[in-house]
């Protein structure tokens, strides 16, 4: 199986843009990780995450971020994630975990 996730990472001063593209799954999500925690434990930095491209994500992705969450949070930094696509965005809805983790409102197309 060769399901990629292709991650960027823009700084911009104290704000780090990480933009993904592809499927955040069991197989993609330990990248994410290695990519995405040691980010949080920088204090003050301002972390966007673009989903736009995001055209899949499970349960292993969801906890990547509840990670990434806690570690903000230990570490003084923040996280926001942007331009989910819908059917990323209801599966923080189903699990209720964006009332915990800051989503930007503006709903994406996708299938």
């Amino acid at each position: 199986m060769n399901i990629n996730l292709n991650v960027e990472l823009v700084e911009q001063g104290t704000t780090l843009h990480l933009v993904l593209s592809g499927e955040i799954d069991a197989y993609t999500a330990p990248k994410l990780k290695e990519e995405l925690l040691p980010l949080t434990k920088r204090a003050g930095a301002s972390i966007i995450v673009d989903l736009e491209n995001v055209n899949y994500m499970d349960s292993t992705g969801l906890g990547v971020f509840i990670s990434a969450l806690k570690s903000t949070k230990e570490h003084g930094s923040e996280l926001k994630l942007v331009q989910l696509q819908d059917r990323v965005r209801r599966l923080f809805e189903i699990t209720s975990l964006d009332s915990i983790i800051s989503i930007d409102s503006t709903v994406r197309g996708g299938n």
